[in-house]
């Protein structure tokens, strides 16, 4: 009994001093943060970091934010280098930083933006992150491809690669040549999209590549992975209801729409089109004004001269 009382007396005592000592407590940790967040860098980035700046997204090596688009940067940093947890800090300089950020977090569309600039193997298929008081945010990523499934497209890709590609044929050959591959051995998978039914991996590259059946998310995929073994500078686009590729060719940037190349027809015939094949944004926005509506303040790459 006498133990438990000294306990508890132990425990007040210690709040209270907690409580008195709170702002010196709170000085120290803020001078620690401050010393420590000079420190931070990304670290060790794995095999699909792309080493790419664009007009939205850009890395950075600064991990303390000034402003939204900061956070926006280190978001992007954190995706592209494949972590799957990563730590920043605040500055209390910073006011809103913290609203910033859940602002962010709480934005699926400008997360699903910034998810379409980095390697489909970095990309996520949960994000969240937690903050606290004292400005430190921490970034828990759950990737969309997991190792065996990698590990599979990989080996299948090198299988292929030499069947459809050449150094001896044009970038825009070389191009065709997957859009025809991809299609022609591939169905929309209309139970997933119509019904919800998820029988397949259609929404990534592995449904493609080895079921034969995909969605946008599936074709898109699967392409950007052949574009980048060809050195292609790309990223996709998505619209509210639809996702794409767009490609850095021919010095300029097109449209590539695989899913719209591979209609689901009437007749139940199989059609290899390529109404939707590197064409621009006109052209893409003069053919069909639903689904390839898209913020082109997000892919600026693809604004017309």
């Amino acid at each position: 009994m006498k133990k438990a009382i000294l306990l508890i007396v132990l425990l007040a005592i210690l709040v209270g001093l907690v409580i008195v000592r709170r702002d010196d407590l709170v000085a120290v940790l803020d001078t620690y943060i401050a010393n420590y967040k000079r420190d931070i860098d990304i670290g060790e980035v794995n095999d699909y970091y792309r080493n790419m700046d664009f007009d939205y997204v850009q890395i950075t090596d600064s991990f303390f934010p000034e402003n939204e688009q900061d956070i926006t940067n280190i978001v992007y940093t954190v995706l592209n280098a494949g972590k799957k947890e990563f730590t920043f800090y605040c500055p209390k300089e910073y006011e809103d930083c913290l609203r910033d950020v859940q602002t962010l977090a709480n934005d699926q569309t400008k997360l699903s933006d910034i998810n379409n600039f980095v390697h489909p193997f970095n990309s996520f298929s949960n994000i969240a992150f937690e903050y606290d008081s004292l400005g430190r945010v921490t970034v828990m990523i759950t990737k969309m491809y997991n190792d065996e499934e990698i590990e599979a497209i990989n080996k299948k890709i090198d299988e292929l690669l030499p069947t459809l590609t050449s150094s001896l044929k044009s970038d825009e050959d070389n191009v065709r040549s997957i859009h025809d591959y991809i299609i022609n051995n591939t169905r929309y998978d209309s139970l997933r999209s119509e019904q919800g039914q998820e029988v397949y991996k259609s929404n990534k590259a592995y449904g493609p590549l080895f079921e034969g059946y995909a969605i946008c998310g599936g074709y898109t995929d699967l392409m950007e992975l052949f574009l980048e073994r060809l050195n292609i500078k790309s990223y996709k686009i998505s619209s509210i209801s639809h996702v794409w590729n767009a490609l850095y060719i021919n010095g300029k940037w097109l449209h590539l729409d695989l899913t719209w190349d591979d209609p689901v027809a009437d007749d139940g015939k199989d059609y290899l089109l390529d109404s939707f094949f590197l064409i621009s944004t006109d052209e893409l926005l003069e053919s069909e004004k639903t689904q390839h509506v898209f913020d082109l303040d997000v892919y600026k790459e693809v604004k017309e001269d």
